[in-house]
């Protein structure tokens, strides 16, 4: 996992935090490295994986006077049957620190030191190549890779499933999320943070706003707008498209793209239906399965799995 700055950025208009995150682990242990969260005095966010590990893990950042990087045994000091063992970074963060960050990677001592180990100056080469994937702790210093910033990802349609969509996915720090309708009482009164609303009487109106590296989730009221979205999306470009549908459906819409000018190379981009049918139709089970697919192919494209990091170098 990398450093997301504009995350952090936007946690600091609630005031100065606590970053709590996971930079080591060995054997059984509820996160993986990369795993984080945010302390303030009263409210957290994100998870290190829940139960005695965090809560002591809270009570220790409410305390904190200094930067520090501790390691929990789980079973010993913890009482948990995981038996496995953490290593956690806690560092305060204010618009000041984040201020100074530059580059592909930020390394950082968390104790006083005179030079940067030989260790984290290969990471940070590694940094510079894109092949750091992940944080690395040395000598207490600590090094992230610095995130790219997060896909655009569009939604079109605010019924029932573009809801569970939303709900499912905007909690998820990979993606920017646009949703479109034709018009604000198709939207909840109350939406998830960073998530961009977008009205027109016509909603295809606004694919021309869409980057061509976006991806989109079609699933409108209107077949009608479905197909006219179909048929623009295919003319701006995009990363990845899916569209709510049967099978009956698809094979109209692909006779209907193909005398719109579309080859059929084209129109095979587009993923109809989308949704892994053997968990149900339900709004949620769709929303669910979609999202399981764009972490897939996310982690495919990265070609890493989630990396770990040993307790001990």
């Amino acid at each position: 996992m990398s450093l997301r700055l504009d995350l952090l950025a936007t946690a600091t208009q609630r005031g100065p935090f606590v970053r709590l995150v996971v930079v080591g682990v060995k054997g059984s242990a509820p996160r993986e490295v990369g795993a984080e969260m945010l302390v303030w005095p009263d409210q957290t966010q994100g998870t290190i994986g829940g139960g005695t590990l965090e809560f002591a893990a809270i009570a220790e950042a409410r305390t904190l006077s200094r930067p520090q990087i501790k390691r929990f045994a789980l079973g010993p000091d913890m009482g948990q049957c995981c038996g496995g063992a953490v290593r956690l970074a806690f560092e305060p963060i204010t618009a000041q620190t984040l201020a100074g960050i530059d580059g592909p990677a930020f390394a950082r001592p968390f104790r006083s030191a005179d030079q940067m180990p030989l260790a984290i100056r290969k990471a940070m080469a590694e940094a510079r190549r894109g092949a750091l994937t992940g944080p690395v702790v040395h000598d207490n210093w600590l090094i992230e890779p610095i995130a790219p910033p997060p896909e655009p990802l569009w939604i079109w349609g605010a019924g029932h499933v573009g809801r569970a969509l939303v709900d499912v996915i905007a909690p998820l720090p990979d993606w920017a999320l646009s949703w479109a309708d034709t018009g604000p009482e198709r939207f909840p009164e109350q939406r998830p943070p960073g998530v961009t609303p977008l009205i027109a009487q016509n909603p295809a109106d606004l694919v021309t706003l869409a980057p061509p590296h976006a991806r989109h989730l079609i699933v409108t009221f209107s077949h009608a707008l479905d197909l006219e979205l179909c048929h623009r999306l295919l003319g701006r470009g995009f990363a990845g498209c899916g569209l709510i549908g049967s099978q009956t459906k698809w094979s109209r819409f692909r006779r209907r793209l193909a005398e719109l000018g579309h080859s059929p190379a084209q129109i095979s981009r587009i993923a109809c239906p989308i949704g892994d049918p053997a968990l149900g139709k339900a709004p949620q089970a769709i929303a669910i399965s979609v999202a399981a697919a764009l972490l897939r192919e996310r982690n495919a494209r990265a070609g890493t799995a989630a990396p770990t990091e040993g307790l001990t170098g």
